[in-house]
């Protein structure tokens, strides 16, 4: 019988989730999902030292705005391999550290960290070619392989703090298949003698994961690069507890833009893009980070953007949904190499998806934003004006930067861009529109203002206008760019009849004529 397919996203509460993390539970959800398998959540707060307040709850709430909440797991509730804490199963993991004691796999090291920091200063000074706690060194530290049994008890009963180590074949090579990266094989003289149980009662991410892996019954590991090098280790601790392994997947980095590096806050901060999902404040210092939610992404178009960032389907769509991104994703296909960010890249997937959205739908996204500003407009004219404005934006705050001038007057012009070409010649064409659009009513719809239909009157404005144009002898380049700027303040908007015509009748004429000495 073929087993079942388990995959846990285990992140630390050490902060917020950044999207690297986000895109490591994707490829996990899809994965599982594609497989007819589980996934699960699982939080790894062994280290006590760098836990933050909040944090757990912001990785809850970012898989739940992303769309791939897991199956079972902490803040998912409880299923069959709980608890999903590891500070809240820590009693466990210290049976299988000594477990590995008893049969000689691991060993009691009291080594203080004075002691520590003399053995890598030796090292140094010595260039020795391997500079670490491991085969070579540990018989000549301070553990129960260099001490006696007697003084190992005696230290233990008088409560001197130590920690347990694995103890490392001095020979040998580990070999292990990557289902992204092919065959590895490392050498154990390579390696260190890794802390597997801490001093204070916790155990180290090593020991930790595997147990619960095993525990869990994890098929696949699917985690980040950056856990490569210690998995030879985790391949041993399976071996030496008789375990069947998990297959293993490590995901590439995501990068800076340019390519050089990790991609980090730091980039974001200084290029001016989020590389959270969500907003976060720092419950310590109290610095806020942007998030994606908050800039105005559909979490949709995030997702999208993400699995796309070292996997690409076979057919090379970009647009992709959450169902089809299920079928078509293959782990086999990720790419070993890192993949450089491009936030403009990002703002076109969510433009994609914006403008997906019908009118009444990008309204409701659009009237809270008028809201805090204090702009109060009906449902039906906001519709329209998204309507109008969608193909220019990428976020949902664009709506405003490409519409205020639907809501508020302008209160300058842009006087300059047309200074050259206006004279009184113009000024008493655009008297000779006023009284075009106050004497025909037929122009405007009657409800312009106020239908979400298409406003029947635009194409007979625009008509008329240059009809009235062609009989004063004038061309479009020189009048079309005024009349934008009496209605907007500059040259920016949708079409300018378009414009008009939702403005309505009134408020059209009132502008022009309130523009128009601003033009002298």
């Amino acid at each position: 019988m073929e087993k079942k397919v388990r995959v846990r996203f285990a992140p630390s509460p050490t902060g917020p989730l950044h999207m690297g993390g986000i895109r490591t539970a994707l490829y996990n959800y899809l994965f599982a999902r594609k497989h007819g398998g589980d996934f699960l959540l699982r939080i790894e707060d062994t280290d006590q030292n760098r836990y933050v307040p909040g944090a757990e709850n912001y990785i809850v709430e970012a898989l739940r705005w992303c769309g791939i909440p897991p199956n079972e797991g902490a803040g998912f509730g409880d299923g069959p391999f709980s608890p999903y804490r590891q500070s809240e199963r820590k009693e466990h993991y210290r049976l299988y550290a000594e477990q590995l004691v008893q049969q000689g796999s691991a060993y009691y090291a009291f080594d203080t960290p004075e002691e520590l920091d003399a053995l890598r200063e030796r090292l140094k000074a010595e260039k020795s070619a391997v500079q670490q706690y491991g085969p070579s060194t540990r018989e000549g530290m301070n553990n129960s392989l260099s001490l006696d049994k007697e003084e190992v008890r005696s230290r233990i009963e008088r409560g001197e703090p130590y920690v347990i180590r694995m103890k490392m074949p001095a020979s040998g090579e580990v070999v292990f298949r990557d289902i992204i990266r092919g065959e590895v094989r490392v050498q154990t003289a390579t390696l260190d003698d890794k802390v597997l149980f801490k001093s204070d009662g916790m155990p180290t991410y090593h020991l930790a994961n595997v147990v619960d892996d095993h525990l869990m019954e994890i098929s696949h590991v699917i985690r980040g690069e950056e856990w490569l090098p210690s998995t030879p280790l985790h391949v041993l601790l399976y071996r030496l507890f008789g375990w069947e392994q998990p297959e293993f997947a490590h995901l590439p980095l995501l990068l800076k833009p340019d390519g050089n590096g990790k991609l980090s806050k730091r980039d974001g901060d200084r290029l001016g893009f989020p590389v959270f999902p969500l907003e976060w404040k720092d419950p310590i210092s109290g610095e806020t980070s942007s998030g994606y939610r908050e800039k105005g992404f559909f979490p949709e178009a995030f997702i999208n953007m993400l699995a796309l960032l070292g996997w690409s389907p076979a057919d090379e769509r970009e647009i992709m949904n959450l169902r089809e991104l299920t079928e078509a994703f293959q782990l086999e296909k990720v790419h070993k190499a890192g993949s450089k960010y491009n936030y403009e890249k990002a703002l076109w997937f969510n433009q994609q998806y914006l403008q997906q959205q019908s009118d009444h739908e990008l309204a409701g996204l659009f009237l809270p934003l008028l809201a805090e500003k204090g702009v109060q407009a009906s449902e039906a004219f906001t519709t329209r004006v998204a309507g109008l404005v969608k193909e220019r934006c990428s976020l949902s705050a664009d709506l405003w930067e490409q519409s205020w001038f639907f809501f508020l007057r302008p209160e300058s012009y842009d006087t300059e861009s047309v200074k050259k070409k206006w004279d009184a010649g113009k000024k008493a064409f655009f008297d000779k529109v006023i009284q075009l659009f106050e004497s025909d009513q037929a122009l405007w719809a009657a409800d312009a203002a106020s239908s979400p239909e298409p406003v029947p009157g635009e194409q007979l404005l625009e008509e008329k206008f240059k009809a009235l144009m062609q009989e004063e002898g004038l061309k479009p380049g020189e009048v079309m760019l005024p009349l934008r700027i009496m209605l907007t303040g500059g040259k920016f908007g949708p079409a300018v009849f378009s414009i008009a015509a939702l403005l309505g009748r009134e408020e059209t004429i009132y502008r022009i004529r309130t523009a128009l000495p601003a033009f002298d």
